[in-house]
């Protein structure tokens, strides 16, 4: 097994892990089969308790792990199916070593930092790294490992020292070192300043870790003489410093690295020169061309509760972007902060209540998250209504069909109290309520997590058909409360069609409006598993009937291999940042398009 660290330093959200990532998909395309894991030094078990502002969403595993949002970029990237192990926590540690030292494993030992947190590190990232990932029996060639956070910070010194006791373990050829830093460019004098890197490198080489390669963040290529300076300085031959400098999308970022020499710098570190074939890029160097040349705009309104940090709903966006790609449309999100549609911000916040209407009203489609606690909730309903009744292609996720199935109760059935138990525990008409098995006391890890079946109960549905008409799908999960089955019955009777439900039929997964152009609200989180290449059907779904493309889309895709050859392509998103006050139109990095009443670029 050979291995690739990726460590940050400077400042954090260089890109580590869609550098991590781009690595990833450059060694695959060298003809390796390529595993990750993400050790992130915070004290939580897992990401599952954090709060989006935090540290953006949860990503959710196929095996119901809750990890960090950059194991969704190494699945996205790499193409592969990560498990809860490949997310390397404190918390997981310690409790490892205290449930070792409870049994009586260290046999009267005083349990100490170093060898036993620092062994139990090293030994977790050997197990796991042997763990396939990509369908295939058998390890992988080689594990890309990301440390998180920055060179200095002190929850992370454990980490580091147990990384330089591993590439003594696993010996030299067998561990190599990149080292994402930051070239700043000051505006006064226009010169790329290496003083910062320098200083890392120190620190990094401080704590017994020298890096093989350098990659280089910053706003322009490298001049010569600059990383004949780095190199000087920080001990790394020239052909070692790669340049990330900006780009139109992060699409190019494996095109740099190739374009850089960097498998081949990796490949001398390693030991595996001559035993693998130049990377093969096609598709990657065609997305990013495509992705650079749209116009075409479709605008998509996200109504949410975490509207001002675009990396709560990271997944979502990405899924969003690789329809959108596929279907040659220019994506234009707006961001709708859900309270701002409510009633009581009419009158506190005239001005932004007028702006969010006016947003939700130019939207092509509406999309409406998953998300917990009842701040934002009226607005999402309001969105859902407005939706329903202005026949606008909506889609809800996990929440966001909860609340399509209150409003319709609402509306349709006329019972102006209906509500989820979440919201109102003492409603007359329960229409989402707490599932059995949940816990009311502890909150980390007991939702209904992972991977779930869900069968279809109406063949001619446009769920159905987007999936390419099969029996089952299996995705993933993340809730605690569900549709109320006791009122199923009644909310058919007057249209509402659950079109999935889970093995027992009693939970409900799908719901669509039969008679609507396109209104789907999910339980699952399809976001999770949509790729470059195979956005997932319901997002293609979405983008389709806001563009007026759905009935092309969905046309003799009688098998799932027919809808397949329509799915392909996408790209990710840049962070985006609510400040309150009404900007036009902005140009993210990767060339989409924000607005928003209140949000900066």
């Amino acid at each position: 097994m050979k291995y690739v660290l990726v460590t940050g330093g400077v400042v954090s959200g260089l890109g580590k892990g869609v550098t991590a990532s781009s690595i990833g998909v450059l060694l695959k395309a060298c003809g390796l089969r390529v595993t990750c894991i993400k050790i992130d030094p915070y004290l939580n078990t897992d990401a599952g308790t954090m709060s989006p502002f935090e540290h953006g969403e949860v990503f959710v595993l196929d095996d119901g792990g809750e990890v960090d949002l950059d194991l969704g970029n190494y699945e996205r990237f790499v193409d592969i199916k990560l498990t809860r192990d490949n997310n390397i926590t404190t918390g997981k540690i310690y409790q490892s070593v205290i449930d070792k030292e409870r049994k009586g494993d260290y046999l009267g030992k005083t349990v100490q930092v170093v060898p036993h947190i620092t062994d139990e590190i090293q030994d977790w990232i050997e197990r796991v790294a042997m763990i396939p990932v990509d369908g295939k029996e058998g390890p992988a060639d080689v594990c890309v490992i990301e440390l998180g956070g920055t060179i200095g910070d002190i929850e992370s010194m454990p980490f580091i020292e147990a990384l330089g006791q591993f590439s003594y373990r696993v010996g030299p050829g067998n561990f190599c070192l990149i080292h994402v830093s930051l070239v700043p460019v000051l505006n006064v004098v226009g010169e790329q300043k290496t003083k910062p890197t320098q200083h890392s490198v120190r620190g990094l080489r401080g704590q017994g870790l020298t890096p093989n390669i350098l990659a280089c963040r910053s706003t322009v290529a490298l001049d010569d003489n600059v990383k004949g300076k780095l190199s000087q300085f920080c001990h790394v031959p020239e052909q070692n410093i790669i340049t990330l400098y900006d780009v139109p999308n992060i699409w190019h970022i494996p095109l740099l690295l190739r374009d850089q020499k960097a498998h081949e710098a990796i490949f001398k570190v390693l030991n595996l020169q001559g035993t693998t074939k130049e990377p093969l890029l096609k598709e990657w160097t065609s997305r990013a061309e495509i992705c650079d040349g749209l116009h075409e705009p479709v605008r998509i309104a996200m109504v949410g509760k975490y509207t001002g940090l675009s990396d709560a709903y990271l997944s979502i966006l990405k899924a969003l972007l690789h329809a959108s790609v596929d279907l040659r449309k220019k994506l234009v999100i707006d961001w709708i902060p859900a309270c701002d549609l409510e009633d009581a911000t009419e009158k506190e916040n005239p001005d932004a209540y007028k702006a969010a209407w006016k947003l939700l009203k130019g939207a092509d489609g509406i999309l409406v998250p998953g998300g917990f606690g009842n701040r934002g909730v009226q607005g999402k309903i309001l969105a859902a209504k407005y939706a329903r009744e202005h026949r606008i292609p909506y889609l809800g996720i996990c929440l966001g069909m909860q609340v399509a199935v209150i409003e319709f109760a609402r509306s349709v059935l006329n019972l102006r109290d209906a509500n989820s138990t979440e919201f109102d525990p003492n409603t007359k008409n329960p229409c989402v309520i707490f599932m059995p098995e949940g816990s009311k006391t502890h909150m980390g890890g007991t939702m209904r997590l992972g991977s779930r079946r869900t069968y279809f109960q109406v063949k001619d549905c446009k769920s159905a058909k987007l999936y390419g008409n099969r029996t089952f799908i299996d995705e993933r999960h993340r809730h605690r409360y569900e549709v109320n089955p006791d009122m199923i019955a009644r909310l058919e009777n007057a249209g509402l069609s659950f079109t999935g439900k889970d093995e027992t039929s009693q939970r409900m997964e799908i719901v669509e409006l039969p008679n609507h152009p396109y209104f789907i609200g999910v339980q699952f989180h399809p976001e999770y598993k949509s790729r470059p290449g195979k956005p997932s059907p319901l997002f293609l779904g979405l983008i389709a009937a806001a563009c007026g493309q759905l009935d092309t889309l969905i046309q003799g895709s009688g098998s799932q291999g027919n809808l397949s050859a329509k799915l392909g392509n996408g790209i990710a998103m840049e962070k985006v940042y609510q400040k309150g006050t009404t900007k036009p139109a902005k140009v993210l990095s990767d060339g989409l398009y924000s607005y928003c009443s209140g949000v900066q670029v």
